[in-house]
């Protein structure tokens, strides 16, 4: 089995707007054998992803930030207890090419209350067989799109408050996301591990 990650650089940032929805989005590009491929590729890795991006969390903040499941919505909560992110459902897409799994947020301590309900969190994943037919590439995405942060304020304090998130809040995520895509070299061992089929849960 042959993968190998490429981290994409991260796009230029010429300030973070002071008011409205922040865009923030990483990505990576897997190379994978065609064998490899094709026993990932199916709707239940989809699945597994999703799971596999949560449980990193926990393992790489030493289980201070914990996942908490009500029905099919989700919590992102610190010591378990503060709601620091609320999702809604998460929206799975798949098809052909390229599939995705989207969790609407919520609401949660970390979201101003104009920006409840408003933005998401999406992994995508795209499959290419371009430039060599034998060893495909998937592009695989983490954005978070029209996000507003809590820590940003209004008013007068806007401004300093978007240079305190993008200092704080913006590099902790940018640095777990960045850690998450280069984790995935695991992914297909964890799907031969759990016998993951076509359909299965």
């Amino acid at each position: 089995m042959s993968v190998r990650i490429e981290l994409m650089p991260d796009p230029v940032r010429r300030g973070l707007a002071s008011h409205g929805g922040i865009t923030c989005e990483q990505e990576a590009l897997i190379t994978v054998d065609r064998e490899t491929l094709a026993g990932i590729w199916t709707p239940s890795t989809l699945e597994l992803l999703a799971r596999f991006y949560w449980r990193y969390i926990e393992r790489r903040t030493f289980g201070l930030i914990r996942v908490k499941y009500t029905g099919e919505a989700q919590t992102v909560a610190l010591f378990g207890r503060l709601p620091l992110l609320r999702f809604r459902p998460p929206e799975f897409v798949t098809g052909g090419e390229q599939a995705s799994v989207k969790w609407p947020i919520d609401r949660g301590l970390l979201v101003a209350k104009d920006g409840e309900g408003q933005g998401f969190l999406r992994i995508s994943v795209l499959r290419s067989e371009e430039h060599d037919p034998e060893c495909p590439t998937i592009r695989v995405s983490s954005t978070v799109s029209n996000f507003y942060p809590w820590i940003r304020g209004t008013g007068r304090f806007a401004r300093l408050g978007t240079w305190l998130y993008s200092q704080t809040q913006l590099r902790v995520h940018i640095a777990v996301t960045r850690g998450f895509l280069a984790s995935l070299e695991d992914l297909p061992d964890e799907v031969i591990r759990r016998g993951v089929t076509p359909g299965s849960a």
